[in-house]
């Protein structure tokens, strides 16, 4: 059983896409170079805008997510897990992480990606303020 999310963002001039446990997509409308696992801004859900289904599904210990970033038709894939412990309370944020740490930002932990392990040139177009990013959350159990 699959459960499908999109989420709508743009790119910021101020995208760095380099760190190297966390990437993170935001409500959020502005962004300085320090915020450098930012992949996206003005994103139109934060994790308490995400189905209840969703949540539900995710929060299952064998729940395997897939989310694709695209940008102008540049596509990358990250691979995470849900957890039992995932709670969804930050309103703006939403961040995928490498490690198995949970707080009320995290969407998924144990990814096979950060922000620096993107394609270099999605993480070009993610630098311009015109860019659209589709972001798909797909979650399968």
């Amino acid at each position: 059983m699959r459960i499908v999310e999109v989420i709508m963002a743009r790119g910021h001039e101020n995208i760095r896409a380099s760190h190297t446990t966390t990437l993170e997509i935001t409500k959020e409308k502005k962004l300085t170079v320090r915020g450098d696992c930012i992949i996206a801004v003005s994103a139109d859900k934060g994790l308490l805008d995400l189905k209840p289904e969703f949540r539900n599904f995710i929060r299952r210990e064998n729940a395997r997510l897939t989310i694709f970033i695209d940008a102008g038709g540049l596509i990358d894939i990250v691979k995470a897990f849900g957890s039992s412990r995932l709670v969804f309370s930050h309103p703006a944020d939403m961040v995928v992480r490498k490690s198995g740490y949970v707080c009320g930002r995290t969407l998924a932990i144990n990814a096979n990606k950060a922000a620096c392990d993107l394609s270099r040139s999605l993480a070009k177009k993610l630098q311009n303020p015109e860019q659209n990013v589709k972001i798909t959350l797909s979650v399968e159990v």
